[in-house]
């Protein structure tokens, strides 16, 4: 069987460091949390004694319940000129109580030389004496070699004397550092290939940064030359460029190179986890990720469709279900019949008959030619084809609205909706206030329905984008809204286009109500047969 590649996970330490991420303690402590379900192996926690919130994680940490992984406590080396025993820094590591320790030390004899300001023999002496005070204490080692490829780019001898001087002391992992980022692959390969042969009995690692783009691959042919440890972060967050993206790293690892990495079956949530850290640092995700990103397994060609209908592996490198992910198939002017019918196939709908299915692919073609967009708007494609099938009925029906912004004092802005809507054989004409025009006819419409369809109360809108589809007409050209919607169980996108945003905008937000409704089996029943509902409230 192939050796497996353990991992640490530095989100909490390196991936804090990018450019709009701040996670608070409890962050970081449901970050770990979810770390250790997944199956990480050593989860790096941050610098005890840095800095207030660092202190405060680790002196929480002992609630969490850790299965599979190992809380790692990051620091340097002794201070120069001071023993081991004295430094403050030391001491705090040993004070966070985490069985394992990483530990970083100068490899790079210029840095050494001018930026420590301590001589060659000094320098390897922190090193030894740090390692080995730490192994007295029962902690597990890993020596983090900083800046190691540019110092064996300048000095290798002495490079691998920082490395020998760790192994010797008891460090149980050597952890290459492309602190820069500027590594290609080639020259990651030459040099562990070089370190395993100085060090066979040593435990090899990469820790590899991505300001030249190759992070991932110099992480997967570290392990190719001899690596049995990978360190990174989850969507690749760090400072500059970010780390190796350990989304990527890890899938490649199990699925192409057969490198265990995480316990068995629990691969398949990797996706999962990916999303939740986004969310927490409060990021948008990446949509177009490998392996995790929503649009990673997406489908939009009509050729590419028609042969995944076939056989999912025509066009996909794994299953996605693997990684917790999932295929979708977009619909759009591209849209030949296999992507409409998987389409239909996916949102649990009945594809029709071959005359309904073709007139369907017509109406999309026609509609997309007007500006309209589905492929990221799969609840108004769902009610273009629920509106497509025989004896479809609205449940209720906008007969006009009116919408009107006014400035009344020096920093007042108010906006008024007026709606008049048909419930069965009842008319609604009412009216609302709202922040902005478009939240002022949500108001509006909701106070006209929601009498007759309660269940709307648990509905919300959640996002709001718009596109300006043909920038060369300024401010007439053709507006693209596209209105997310949800319950915090599903959420769903859906789409209008118009010259006249305030139309494009109410165009998405009725699709929005109106699409739970259609799903809701009993939801015509209720609003036309309970005559006892009360009415909805004049103007």
């Amino acid at each position: 069987m192939t050796s497996g590649v353990s991992v640490l996970d530095t989100t909490l330490r390196d991936g804090a460091q990018r450019e709009g991420i701040s996670f608070s303690v409890q962050d970081k402590l449901c970050i770990a949390d979810r770390l250790d379900d997944l199956g990480i192996t050593y989860i790096e926690g941050g610098w005890p004694g840095a800095n207030p919130k660092d202190s405060a994680f680790f002196a929480n940490a002992i609630s969490l319940n850790l299965r599979h992984a190992r809380l790692v406590a990051f620091g340097a080396t002794r201070k120069a000129r001071m023993s081991v025993v004295e430094d403050a820094g030391i001491r705090a590591l040993l004070q966070a109580e985490t069985p394992a320790i990483s530990v970083v030390g100068k490899s790079w004899l210029w840095q050494v030389l001018e930026m420590l300001g301590v001589s060659r023999a000094e320098n390897l002496d922190m090193i030894a004496e740090t390692v080995a005070y730490l192994k007295a204490a029962g902690r597990e080692v890993l020596f983090d070699a900083e800046h190691f490829f540019d110092g064996y780019k300048q000095d290798p001898a002495y490079a691998m004397q920082t490395l020998a001087a760790a192994a010797q002391a008891g460090a149980d992992f050597l952890v290459l550092c492309d602190t820069n980022g500027g590594t290609l692959p080639s020259q990651v390969t030459e040099v562990v290939q070089a370190v395993r042969m100085a060090l066979p009995e040593s435990a090899v690692g990469i820790h590899a940064h991505n300001d030249t783009g190759v992070a991932i691959a110099n992480t997967l042919l570290a392990v190719e030359a001899g690596a049995v440890h990978v360190q990174g972060t989850i969507n690749g967050y760090g400072e500059r460029c970010g780390n190796a993206d350990l989304c990527s790293v890890i899938p490649n690892l199990e699925l192409k190179m057969s490198r265990p990495v995480l316990p068995a079956g629990h691969l398949v949530g990797l996706a999962d986890v990916s999303r939740f850290v986004s969310e927490t640092a409060n990021l948008n995700p990446d949509e177009h990720a490998p392996y995790v990103g929503t649009s990673a397994f997406t489908h939009k060609a009509g050729l590419h469709a028609s042969a995944m209908r076939k056989d999912g592996s025509s066009y996909q490198h794994v299953v996605p279900e693997d990684v917790g992910n999932r295929t979708r198939v977009l619909v759009s002017e591209l849209a030949g019949r296999s992507n409409v019918a998987a389409k239909v196939k996916e949102l649990g709908l009945s594809a029709g008959t071959p005359a309904e299915e073709q007139a369907l692919i017509v109406k999309l073609k026609e509609m997309e030619n007007r500006g309209y967009q589905y492929e990221g708007a799969d609840g108004s494609f769902e009610l273009l084809v629920r509106r497509s099938r025989p004896g479809y009925q609205a449940p209720f029906e906008v007969l006009d609205f009116m919408v009107v912004v006014e400035k009344r004092a020096a920093n007042e802005i108010l906006a008024e909706a007026t709606v008049k809507a048909r419930v069965g054989d009842q008319v609604i004409h009412t009216a609302a206030d709202g922040m902005g025009p478009v939240n002022a006819l949500d108001t509006a419409m909701r106070k006209a329905i929601e009498p007759f369809f309660p269940q709307l109360k648990g509905y919300h809108l959640s996002d709001f984008k718009v596109r300006i589809v043909d920038q060369k007409a300024a401010s007439a050209a053709l507006t693209r809204v596209l209105v997310e919607s949800g319950n915090g169980e599903s959420n769903w996108t859906t789409v209008g286009c118009s010259v006249n945003i305030i139309e494009a905008s109410f165009h998405a937000l009725i699709d929005s109500l109106e699409l739970p409704l259609l799903r809701c089996s009993s939801a015509k029943a209720e609003a036309v047969d309970e005559l006892a509902i009360p009415q909805a409230a004049g103007r």
